[in-house]
């Protein structure tokens, strides 16, 4: 089952680097925002795919935890904020936001007392891993689960606005398409990682980022603005 977490971190970092393009080119922070989070997805699936084929480190686990179970999400949800508000101040109090809470899911991660025995499993799972109701283990509740909806909302509100456009069909299937790919990986993946079973957890991973990717790269197709028709002399 590495095989699957590996394509994963494979499509996630070629997701990265396209929008890390994108913002060298217009200098629009979302982009960079976006960029960050699926870099982390990247690494947090290339580190199921080592933990798969070699076995769960400590090192390992936090990696994957920190980066795919925490703090991918709100870093997403940031850039959906950004691109809907477009406004310098909300910006700056958005990226402190996320320097705190990256530097809380980190320290909470670290500092966590942690069960040796259930890295023997193909996945652990943070209740198993942490403890039931520890603060390491409730880090997705609190961080990932409202930035998850902060995104869909968010998304889909964008969506509504491109309605009925014909120019802006594809930005419109594009972001639905995002959306149901975040779905996958936050509902289905979430719900096979607390159960500790991989093989399903590492299908919805590569599954879930390559329909996001999917729907990036429809989103990004030039918009066609429809020629204006000819006056008519109506003299």
């Amino acid at each position: 089952m590495w095989v699957f977490p590996l394509v994963a971190a494979v499509v996630a970092g070629i997701f990265a680097a396209l929008l890390a393009k994108q913002y060298l080119q217009r200098r629009r922070s979302y982009q960079l925002l976006w960029a960050v989070a699926l870099l982390m997805y990247a690494v947090a699936s290339l580190a199921v795919a080592i933990g798969a084929l070699n076995g769960w480190s400590r090192f390992s686990f936090e990696v994957y935890w920190v980066f795919g179970a925490v703090l991918n999400v709100p870093f997403l949800a940031a850039g959906e904020l950004q691109l809907l508000i477009r406004n310098r101040t909300v910006e700056v109090v958005i990226d402190v936001l996320l320097v705190f809470l990256t530097a809380y899911a980190i320290s909470v991660t670290r500092g966590a007392v942690y069960d040796a025995q259930a890295l023997a499993q193909q996945l652990p799972s943070g209740k198993d891993v942490f403890g039931a109701g520890t603060p390491a283990h409730q880090l997705p509740q609190l961080i990932s689960i409202p930035s998850y909806l902060i995104l869909v909302v968010g998304a889909l509100w964008s969506a509504w606005r491109m309605r009925g456009r014909p120019e802006l069909k594809d930005r419109f299937i594009g972001t639905l398409l995002i959306v149901l790919g975040a779905t996958i990986i936050a509902g289905f993946g979430s719900a096979f990682a607390a159960l500790g079973d991989l093989a399903p957890f590492s299908v919805a991973l590569l599954v879930g980022i390559s329909v996001m990717f999917w729907g990036f790269l429809r989103a990004s197709t030039p918009v066609s603005v429809p020629a204006a028709e000819p006056a008519t002399d109506t003299r």
